[in-house]
């Protein structure tokens, strides 16, 4: 990697980064969240919905950092990192995968960790397994995406 792929890559990852954590939990709507791991088509259309804005933050943020930073990038590249960064995310806000992969890899139990049990509200936190598994899945997509784009 040059200097200048080095440099773009942080300030990609960053900007990826940054966009990730406002569109997953200020620009995701309600509706979204509460059915995008849903079976059939509601649940798809909604995880597409979150998709498509999280890319637009994403876009956005990338957008103003290139202006900002006089960066020079491929748009090829940007497309492809982007677009390994919206499937990626698909796939993990679907749920049903990324338990499949958490059970895979041993995981499975920790994805369960903090979550309520049945007909009881015992932790209305953030602090799950799953939660935590499925952010550690986005920052490492996102890490792959931002080398993409630097090329």
């Amino acid at each position: 990697m040059t200097h200048t792929q080095t440099a773009t890559f942080a300030v990609v990852f960053v900007a990826f980064y940054a966009a990730h954590m406002v569109a997953d939990h200020w620009v995701q709507t309600q509706w979204q969240a509460d059915h995008k791991g849903h079976p059939g088509w509601i649940g798809r259309t909604a995880c597409a919905a979150h998709v498509l804005t999280y890319t637009y933050t994403t876009l956005a943020a990338v957008g103003l950092a290139v202006w900002r930073l006089d960066l020079d990038l491929a748009y090829g590249n940007l497309a492809a990192g982007l677009a390994i960064s919206a499937v990626s995310h698909y796939i993990a806000d679907r749920r049903t995968p990324l338990r499949r992969i958490a059970k895979l890899t041993g995981s499975g139990r920790f994805y369960t960790l903090g979550t309520p049990r049945p007909g009881k509200d015992d932790n209305p936190s953030l602090g799950t397994g799953a939660y935590a598994l499925d952010q550690s899945w986005h920052i490492g997509w996102l890490f792959l995406s931002a080398l993409v784009v630097a090329g």
